[in-house]
């Protein structure tokens, strides 16, 4: 069993930025396929960016150079750095973890098989 805590959600001006962090605790960290994905109020939810256990990083195209994903595999963190904010970055954002060897795209929910709580974002001035 793997347990998954974001924290670093707030309230942010647009053009701003913030960090998010997920701990993770309970499993072989170094070895899983870790991502972060977004619902918005009233849509779906969606992938923003992924890093694999050889840190290749994966990213959807709204968030491309904006955002940064990273993992520190000896304190069993992922953290994504969001620049450059809009105001339809708003959502609450939710860590995911899942085991290597699934043979389902990155960004489907399906690769995943644990998930945080969520942390609020929300970008308005």
């Amino acid at each position: 069993q793997v347990q998954l805590v974001e924290s670093g959600g707030g309230l942010v001006q647009p053009g701003g930025s913030l960090r998010l962090s997920c701990a993770a605790s309970g499993t072989s960290f170094s070895s899983y396929v870790m991502g972060w994905f977004r619902q918005a109020p009233g849509k779906e939810r969606e992938f923003v960016a992924a890093i694999s256990w050889n840190m290749n990083t994966y990213y959807a195209d709204s968030v491309k150079g904006r955002f940064t994903i990273f993992r520190v595999n000896a304190k069993s963190t992922v953290s994504l750095q969001m620049s450059s904010l809009k105001p339809d970055d708003t959502a609450v954002y939710y860590c995911a973890a899942g085991r290597s060897g699934i043979a389902v795209e990155i960004s489907s929910f399906g690769r995943y098989n644990y998930w945080g709580q969520g942390t609020l974002v929300t970008v308005s001035s």
